[in-house]
């Protein structure tokens, strides 16, 4: 479903999330794998008040799942946040979207791009997701 849990002893120990070679198309957020803090915390190998510090930043963006807070693993790559997603989600914001509505966008199938544009951000298609969502606004 997008992301296996991979351990390797040639990696970090906290870069064990890894994105699956051969991912199978997701088409909604509910079949995504979500990351609480406290996991993103030994993903990243930082502290909690530096998760925190990169959700306010809007490196990252979270939710609320089942009332705890969580976080795409689609959002790491390599055990760093997805570097282009945080332009991707200041130009969701300039377009008025609530966090909500920006999760849901990045996780959902959008028709334009054929793909959901957390998906086509990390095939390197950053240019192509930032002009679809600036026309949304």
């Amino acid at each position: 479903m997008g992301h296996v849990r991979v351990r390797n002893a040639c990696r970090p120990w906290h870069s064990r999330w890894v994105a699956n070679p051969d991912p199978q198309p997701v088409t909604n957020r509910e079949e995504r794998t979500w990351l609480t803090v406290p996991e993103l915390v030994e993903v990243l190998g930082v502290g909690v008040g530096r998760v925190h510090r990169l959700l306010e930043d809007r490196h990252l963006l979270g939710a609320r799942v089942d009332g705890v807070l969580k976080i795409p693993a689609d959002f790491i790559v390599d055990g760093e946040p997805l570097s282009e997603l945080r332009g991707t989600l200041i130009v969701l914001a300039d377009d008025g979207f609530s966090d909500d509505e920006a999760m849901d966008w990045l996780l959902e199938t959008e028709d334009s791009l054929g793909a959901a544009p957390i998906d086509a951000l990390r095939a390197g298609r950053k240019a192509e997701v930032r002009r679809v969502a600036q026309a949304l606004a």
